[in-house]
């Protein structure tokens, strides 16, 4: 399971010309379920990622995470984490997980943010245009 993480001022997930979800300060999770992922991955995950100290307090270090500052989180499904970049110049995604388990974990671990903190997410593979503000900048490649 592989996410990147980006601290934003706010994001929107467009799909059709709609705007489907919306977040102030928060955090973008960009989430790729590969092969053998299992609900270890995501308890990981989760407690990682609403854990991170990675707001501003206020003496201006990196030290309040995502539930002291009362953020949201907008959750995108992005199997195209899975290709390394090692070999060759197009992308291969045979490590992904099939879109069928890949979607279920995904929504499970929307569900799980859920229960912690405010969470949208965009639709699983939809063709969907993310807009945000990334803060800092500030964004993390995270391996469970």
């Amino acid at each position: 399971m592989k996410c990147v993480v980006q601290r934003v001022l706010e994001a929107s997930c467009v799909v059709d010309n709609q705007v489907i979800s919306t977040i102030n300060q928060g955090l973008v999770v960009f989430t790729c379920f590969e092969k053998g992922d299992s609900q270890q991955e995501i308890e990981k995950c989760v407690y990682k990622v609403l854990n991170l100290r990675i707001f501003d307090d206020l003496d201006g270090k990196m030290n309040l995470s995502i539930k002291d500052i009362q953020g949201g989180i907008l959750h995108i499904s992005q199997f195209t984490l899975s290709w390394s970049g090692e070999k060759g110049h197009r992308p291969s995604f045979e490590k992904s997980m099939p879109a069928r388990e890949a979607n279920l974990k995904y929504e499970l671990l929307t569900r799980e943010f859920q229960k912690e903190i405010n969470c949208s997410k965009g639709v699983f593979g939809g063709d969907m245009k993310i807009s945000l503000i990334n803060d800092g900048p500030v964004t993390f490649h995270l391996e469970f």
